[in-house]
């Protein structure tokens, strides 16, 4: 059981959405399957910029900035850098997080070099399980740029999404291969079922998914991030209590990329009500 009493808050910024051309079945951001999202390309630097400010009013430590896409290219690099030096010149105390699918590390570098502290790129599930939710890219094009993340220095954030219709022991083997990485900060998402997806419907239960979480915290040790993120509002509404007990220390506050989170003031009153504070640095952390 966790004892962490203070809670790690993490907003989440869709800065290019819904022109994917890949095939991952539990993604609405693919072109391929015409889910009814809101779909644009670049957002404009200040409003980035706006929207950061908001998230660090609201609390948020981390703030990921997420491009639609396999991976990044020189365009995106660029405009993901210029963000992230905007951001950073008028934002003070925001760990910045670029979520920007595989990258090689050149690019990373120059990530690093122009402002971003982290990336995040997820395994998903497990490496025998993965063909059968994607099959545009491999799966060890993932755990490679996790591993490039790393070689250049960045904290790696990496996690995955339980109840896309795989076994338990594909679960078992996802949280072995991101424990593998010795990521700085674990997102576990809940799949959340769209029905313009092919995965119509989502396998996990609320205390299937309280397991999860503490076996993530026993495999990660004490010291790391274990964020709670999407689907959090479909299996702890209510019990929010459980994922904490359990072993979870952040979570994410405000919209997904999208679907509708809670709104932040909701989630930091269901935080003091249940006698937690909201971090205020990552100092208490090996980050």
């Amino acid at each position: 059981m966790s004892t962490h009493k203070q809670i790690f808050l993490c907003a989440i910024n869709n800065i290019l959405s819904g022109i994917c051309q890949e095939d991952c079945k539990f993604c609405t951001q693919s072109v391929r399957y015409h889910a009814e999202i809101e779909r644009y390309n670049y957002k404009k630097i200040e409003q980035i910029v706006k929207e950061a400010k908001i998230a660090k009013e609201n609390g948020a430590l981390g703030y990921c900035l997420v491009t639609a896409g396999k991976g990044l290219d020189d365009k995106k690099v660029d405009f993901v850098a210029r963000a992230a030096q905007a951001i950073k010149k008028e934002v003070e105390g925001l760990n910045l997080i670029a979520c920007n699918g595989t990258a090689n590390k050149e690019q990373l570098t120059y990530l690093k070099e122009h402002g971003l502290d982290s990336y995040n790129h997820n395994l998903e599930t497990s490496e025998r399980y993965y063909a059968d939710i994607c099959t545009t890219h491999a799966w060890s094009e993932r755990y490679e740029t996790c591993e490039n993340v790393k070689s250049v220095g960045l904290a790696l954030c990496s996690g995955g999404i339980f109840g896309m219709g795989e076994e338990r022991k594909d679960r078992d083997a996802l949280l072995d291969a991101i424990a593998s990485l010795s990521p700085e900060s674990t997102p576990l998402n809940f799949y959340h079922p769209n029905p313009a997806l092919p995965i119509k419907t989502r396998n996990i239960a609320l205390d299937e998914a309280v397991s999860i979480i503490k076996k993530a915290r026993k495999l990660l040790g004490e010291d790391r991030l274990l964020m709670v993120a999407g689907g959090r509002e479909l299996l702890f509404t209510g019990k929010e209590h459980l994922m904490f007990e359990a072993g979870a220390n952040a979570m994410v506050i405000g919209n997904y990329l999208t679907t509708k989170g809670h709104a932040p003031n909701q989630d930091k009153n269901m935080l003091a009500t249940l006698g937690y504070e909201v971090a205020t640095n990552c100092d208490t952390l090996k980050y």
